[in-house]
């Protein structure tokens, strides 16, 4: 697959384990997992792999019975999905809610330090901001980036404050001056075109499983790309709106057959506590 629908498998690993394994206490066995994977086209090798790589960044924890090895989260990869979760389920693309607040983070980094105002720029696009000018970044809302700045050991070097628009400012133009937001439209109209045939289309049972995972995936991605900016401002076709009513309808469409194939297809255990 090309283009959006190109999907890491730590990002499907992901999605599958919040599906199956989030909030339920238990561990997958790792031939499941393959087994799903190779209908979503992702080889033996390349799966165990990625198992491998997530046990190894602390996002997996291993669980062995007998001779099968099964797989369960950690508490850093359950706050990773409790995220996604946030996103997907409660946040979702439209932002009707903004109070007029901004968050405003200024910055200054020596000369010599590129590698950490790169680190720090990619760190902040990541969290919804982007930049007003040169070392002043903006959010919409009240973004807590106060780990994430210290993660990076640049406290001593970041203000932030709060702050409103003044009376007669142009938000909608300061919007499109500081983010881009053709491309964020972009994926959002890709994503519609991609998935608007299954709202009416039904797969067979084992095929739903990987089309809701492909799903989740590649829209969470979308999601998290996206700074979540008012709606009040954005230009008046903006297109999340009709991409998350196709995302939750064909969800909703692809759920009991997906249920019912992870009940035949996977191996699950009760997950012991860890030593």
């Amino acid at each position: 697959m090309t283009g959006e629908e190109s999907l890491r498998p730590q990002s499907l690993m992901l999605t599958f384990l919040g599906d199956q394994v989030l909030g339920r206490d238990v561990c997958v066995y790792s031939g499941s997992v393959i087994d799903v994977f190779a209908r979503a086209g992702i080889g033996e090798q390349a799966t165990r792999s990625t198992l491998t790589r997530m046990v190894g960044r602390d996002l997996l924890r291993r669980q062995r019975e007998g001779r099968r090895m099964y797989f369960g989260l950690t508490e850093r990869s359950e706050a990773v999905l409790r995220d996604g979760e946030q996103r997907i389920w409660q946040s979702g693309a439209v932002n009707r809610r903004w109070d007029g607040t901004w968050t405003l983070l200024g910055f200054s980094l020596p000369e010599s330090w590129q590698r950490q105002r790169h680190d720090l720029r990619s760190q902040l696009t990541w969290s919804g901001f982007g930049p007003l000018f040169n070392g002043l970044w903006i959010a919409p809302g009240e973004a807590d980036v106060s780990a994430l700045v210290a993660e990076l050991g640049l406290s001593a070097h970041v203000k932030v404050f709060r702050a409103h628009a003044d009376t007669g400012m142009d938000i909608g133009q300061m919007i499109e001056e500081t983010w881009e937001l053709s491309g964020l439209a972009a994926r959002y109209e890709g994503f519609g075109r991609r998935w608007q045939a299954w709202e009416d289309d039904l797969p067979d049972a084992d095929d739903a499983l990987v089309l809701r995972l492909r799903l989740q995936t590649e829209w969470l991605r979308i999601v998290r790309r996206d700074p979540r900016l008012p709606v009040e401002h954005l230009p008046d076709d903006w297109p999340a709106e009709q991409a998350e009513k196709t995302f939750r309808t064909v969800h909703e469409r692809l759920s009991p057959l997906a249920r019912d194939a992870s009940e035949r297809l996977l191996d699950l255990v009760p997950a012991r506590p860890q030593a």
